[in-house]
């Protein structure tokens, strides 16, 4: 982990001099920002470039800056005045890496994004490699509502979100307190101050419906943790809890819904445990996996179940489509 550390803060230093050069008088709020450090990591290491430079480490030798709070200035570069260039190999996983995130709402702008990828492009475009001949795709429209939620939370104002709850099977609308935008599991969220629930949630994109930005600030607690609302399915004991009996050849639905396993049984069989918050939307849940899940618990569940699987039953005699089980 500090080989790792000390790798990553290399990169940095070495590309900050040319950064530095390019956003002459930028203030260390400002740049620490757009290098993804706090600003107290920012200030050590410029204290840290003033100990590089090149041989004979002498007056005349080292990087000299001029810097403080309000303005950062490179007086002597020692020569690195350009970013490291990327070699073919680089400049490829950064294109793969780009397009994908670019098919992530609310990750990046997607017009940046897709001048990056040309740019990119046109760079190993003499190298003959294979990304460089390859058409990128036209750019996706980006969602008004995710547009609103970037300009949001870029100004610091709060949001109005229509949102539709999967495990509530509802949609209901809120205002939120943006604080930031992450990865979670492949989908793209934003992590706000929930002013309905006062506390933190995660609002997933593609469930967002609208989004208006409100002239006024978000105001999101400053003493709240926002790591424990990374886990989406909080073991919250206010939340109803199943209790399941999933069977042996059914075992991935462990790996794509919030359960959690509590024992296995003999014949292979397992018992786990699962959140929800309304009856109805669990039932039709469990109902979809017909007997690979059963429902033990608790009793209004178990009931919930059985009278959906008889409705279907006798609608489906009804129908004439008894036998169909059959053939």
């Amino acid at each position: 982990m500090s080989t790792s550390r000390l790798s990553v803060r290399l990169s940095r230093l070495l590309n900050m001099i040319p950064y530095l050069i390019a956003n002459p008088g930028i203030s260390a709020a400002e740049a620490a920002a757009d290098l993804g450090v706090s600003t107290k990591q920012l200030m050590s290491d410029l204290n840290q470039l003033w100990m590089c430079g090149l041989p004979g480490y002498g007056p005349g030798d080292l990087i000299d800056l001029s810097f403080s709070e309000e303005s950062i200035e490179v007086t002597f570069s020692a020569g690195i005045d350009r970013p490291l260039r990327l070699t073919s190999t680089e400049a490829t996983a950064l294109l793969v890496a780009l397009r994908s995130i670019v098919e992530m709402p609310g990750m990046v702008d997607p017009t940046a994004a897709h001048a990056a990828i040309a740019k990119i492009e046109s760079a190993i475009a003499d190298g003959a490699t294979e990304t460089a001949h390859t058409e990128s795709a036209p750019p996706v429209p980006e969602a008004p509502a995710v547009t609103t939620v970037r300009s949001a939370l870029a100004a610091g104002h709060a949001l109005r979100l229509v949102y539709y709850s999967a495990s509530r099977d509802v949609v209901s609308e809120r205002v939120v307190d943006p604080i930031r935008i992450l990865l979670v599991d492949d989908n793209s969220y934003l992590q706000a101050w929930c002013r309905e629930a006062e506390a933190v949630r995660l609002f997933r994109f593609d469930r967002m419906e609208a989004a208006t930005e409100l002239d006024e600030p978000a105001r999101p607690p400053r003493d709240v943790s926002t790591e424990a609302a990374l886990d989406l399915f909080q073991d919250d004991p206010a939340v109803p809890l199943a209790r399941l009996l999933i069977r042996p050849d059914h075992g991935w639905v462990l790996d794509q819904y919030p359960m959690h396993k509590v024992a296995t049984r003999p014949d292979g069989s397992i018992e786990a445990t699962m959140r929800f918050a309304t009856l109805d939307w669990m039932a039709r849940l469990l109902l979809g996996f017909g007997a690979g899940v059963r429902a033990i618990g608790p009793a209004e569940l178990v009931a919930a179940v059985r009278e959906r699987s008889e409705a279907a039953l006798a609608a489906y005699r009804e129908a004439g489509l008894d036998e169909v089980g059959a053939m």
